[in-house]
């Protein structure tokens, strides 16, 4: 009894020590404990009206618009598919305190078609699986439109890391970034994002950016899990 006592604590505590850990692959969503961040009617979404919609199990917008999740979250992984269009930048939106003005007050992961003129040469922290203005991602990983891809996105605690198509490909600690100006490796932070990442509640909504600089995104499959 005392060495299955034993045993039982030791699991205990590896369970909450895995649970910090981000997911090294993109993980089985089919349990319990994943949700749709979204219901297919969109009842649980903060949208315009008449922008976004599901259709075959594909969510788009027709316009420049966020959806956002009606529940705030902190800690949690998001797994989705995204497909890109030409041109396509898009993202998903995290620690969203203030949806009205959500963007100094959230961080982005990006999506854009890197392929394309426009964002191949765009600045790293510009292109896809980049935490938007702040962190390039490490290599090009995104496919060429028309192609789905996969994103995994682990937010805990200061910490987001960006698993795409089976890679890692991006992990940031929110505590670095302490300046309005620049990032911790000197780069330039644009100006509308004029609050540190060190200061942003963690608490906030998640959002989709939808058709941004004229070009379609299309996401599915998308669940998160709270942990």
């Amino acid at each position: 009894m005392k060495n299955l006592l034993c045993l039982a604590v030791l699991l205990f505590f590896a369970s909450l020590s895995f649970a910090q850990v981000p997911p090294k692959k993109h993980p089985k969503t089919s349990g319990s404990e994943w949700v749709p961040l979204f219901k297919e009617d969109l009842s649980n979404a903060i949208k315009p009206e008449g922008v976004w919609s599901f259709e075959d199990g594909v969510l788009t917008a027709t316009e420049d618009q966020n959806i956002w999740s009606e529940k705030e979250y902190t800690d949690f992984i998001i797994d989705l598919e995204f497909k890109t269009a030409p041109g396509t930048n898009s993202g998903v939106v995290v620690h969203a305190s203030n949806i009205d003005n959500w963007i100094p007050n959230s961080v982005e992961i990006q999506i854009a078609d890197d392929y394309s003129e426009q964002w191949s040469k765009a600045s790293p922290t510009w292109q896809c699986a980049a935490i938007f203005g702040r962190k390039a991602a490490s290599k090009q990983a995104v496919k060429k439109p028309g192609k789905w891809n996969k994103y995994t996105i682990t937010c805990k605690g200061k910490m987001i890391w960006v698993l795409l198509n089976g890679e890692m490909v991006n992990e940031i600690n929110m505590d670095d970034w302490t300046s309005v100006d620049t990032n911790p490796d000197g780069s330039e932070i644009p100006s509308w994002l004029n609050i540190p990442l060190a200061e942003l509640p963690l608490k906030g909504h998640v959002g989709l950016q939808g058709k941004h600089a004229g070009a379609p995104i299309y996401f599915r499959n998308i669940k998160i899990k709270t942990l």
